[in-house]
C-alpha cells in the first residue's frame, strides 16, 4: 500500500480507537518514570520559563500525569476521543483536555514545553503532515518554549514492526503482528496489525483486528520540517530500551529519536 492511498487522520483515529480499552494493559511496561528522568534534564538544562505543558497525543494520560503530580499545568489532545476518555477519568479536572489533529493543532495557549511522545508523529505519512504538526506545535509555544518529541527509527521499524507479539496480561491476549520489512529503507512506510480477545475464557475487551501505519522520518527532513516551521537551535539525541540519551542519533543502533528544539 503506498502512501498516497492512506488518510493519515481516519488511519491513526481508527487504530486508537479500537486500542483504547486496551492500551494500557498493552504498553504497562512503559516506563515512563525512568523516560522523564533521562529527558527533562535535558530541557532543564536548555532553561524552563515556567511550568505550563501542552502534551499532543496524550493518549490515555501516561505521558502528562507524573507532570501534574509534580506541579505542572497541563493541557493534553488526542485525535482518540476514546483514549481522552480514559484519560479524564484519571485526572477529572486536573488537566485541561482536547479532542484534536496534530495536523490542525488549535491555539490552545503559550506553554513552556509542548511535547509529542510515543512515536505519535509517525503516524503523519508524509513531510507536509509533519510541517502542518510542527508549525502547530510552535504556535502554541511561549517566545522561549521548548519543543520535545520523539521518532521511532530504522531499529525500531526492522525489529518491532516485522515482528510478531504475543502478550497475556490482565486477563486477555493480545497479539501484534508486524508487517514491516526487515531492511527498511529511510522514510519508508511500515504496518503492523494490532488484536486483542479475552484469555482463557475471561471477560476482558475483544479488539478486532486494526492495523497501524507509520512513517520512518530520517533526520535530515525533520530538520527542514523544524527550519521551515520558523523553529531555532535543534538538540537531536538518540537511545535504545536503557533510554540513555546519546548523541550523534544512530538509526541501526537506537530504538528512538529524540529532538529537542529551542521555538526561535
Amino acid at each position: 500500500m503506498g502512501q498516497g492511498e492512506l488518510d493519515s487522520q481516519h488511519a491513526a483515529e481508527a487504530a486508537y480507537e479500537a486500542i483504547a480499552p486496551v492500551y494500557d494493559a498493552f504498553t504497562a511496561d512503559y516506563d515512563y518514570a525512568l523516560w522523564l528522568g533521562n529527558v527533562l534534564p535535558k530541557l532543564e538544562s536548555r532553561g524552563i520559563a515556567g511550568r505550563r505543558l501542552l502534551d499532543v497525543a496524550c493518549g490515555t494520560g501516561k505521558s502528562f500525569i507524573p507532570m501534574l503530580e509534580n506541579g505542572w499545568e497541563v493541557t493534553a489532545c488526542d485525535i482518540s476521543a476514546s483514549m481522552l476518555a480514559i484519560a479524564q477519568e484519571k485526572v477529572g479536572d486536573k488537566a485541561r483536555l482536547e479532542v484534536a489533529d496534530m495536523r490542525d493543532l488549535p491555539a490552545f495557549g503559550e506553554f513552556d514545553v509542548v511535547w509529542c511522545l510515543d512515536d505519535s508523529i509517525n503516524y503523519l505519512l508524509n513531510t507536509e503532515e509533519l510541517g502542518q504538526a510542527l508549525s502547530g506545535m510552535r504556535r502554541n509555544l511561549s517566545p522561549s518554549g521548548l519543543l520535545l518529541f520523539d521518532l521511532n527509527t530504522l531499529e525500531t521499524y526492522r525489529t518491532f514492526f516485522a515482528e510478531d507479539v504475543v502478550l497475556e496480561r490482565a486477563g486477555m491476549r493480545m497479539t501484534w503482528t508486524g508487517m514491516g520489512d526487515p531492511n527498511p529503507e529511510p522514510g519508508s512506510l511500515a504496518s503492523a496489525i494490532f488484536s486483542a480477545e479475552p484469555a482463557r475464557n475471561g471477560t476482558a475487551p475483544t479488539v478486532a483486528p486494526h492495523v497501524h501505519h507509520e512513517r520512518h522520518f530520517p533526520e535530515a527532513d525533520v530538520l527542514a520540517a523544524l527550519r521551515m516551521s520558523g523553529f531555532g537551535s535543534v538538540e537531536v539525541y538518540g537511545h535504545h530500551h536503557d533510554v540513555v540519551l546519546q548523541q550523534p542519533l544512530d538509526e541501526r543502533a537506537h530504538t528512538k529519536a529524540v529532538y529537542i528544539v529551542a521555538a526561535a
